[in-house]
């Protein structure tokens, strides 16, 4: 089954001619507008074998949104990343760089956590 087919919750078999399969709700969140956005920029190396990973939080918005915003970041530093969990992860200790692109980008309620 594919993941654009709906999914079936907690039903193997019914012997029900009128039953119909409850289908599983996706809660759309909507993207807050770059502005209200309010983006936190750390440096983690916390369980990551003493590499630095430059951490991106409190993005409020769809996973689309999440994945094209990471992208930009990542091309922009030229560097690989992940986006999953709510959180953008950018390989290295870049987070004055990023700080500064998240800016210019538009977010402007973004600050600089930790030391």
């Amino acid at each position: 089954m594919s993941k654009k087919e709906k999914q079936r919750v907690n039903v193997v078999y019914s012997t029900n001619p009128n039953f119909s399969y409850d289908e599983e709700e996706h809660d759309d969140i909507e993207t807050l507008d770059k502005q209200q956005q309010q983006l936190k920029v750390s440096i983690d190396r916390k369980q990551r074998k003493g590499k630095s990973v430059t951490i991106v939080s409190g993005f409020i918005g769809n996973d689309d949104d999440l994945t094209d915003l990471a992208k930009t970041l990542k091309t922009r530093c030229g560097v690989g990343g992940n986006a999953k969990d709510g959180e953008i992860l950018i390989q290295g200790e870049l987070k004055d760089k990023v700080f500064d692109l998240l800016i210019s980008l538009g977010y402007s309620k973004t600050k600089k956590m930790g030391g």
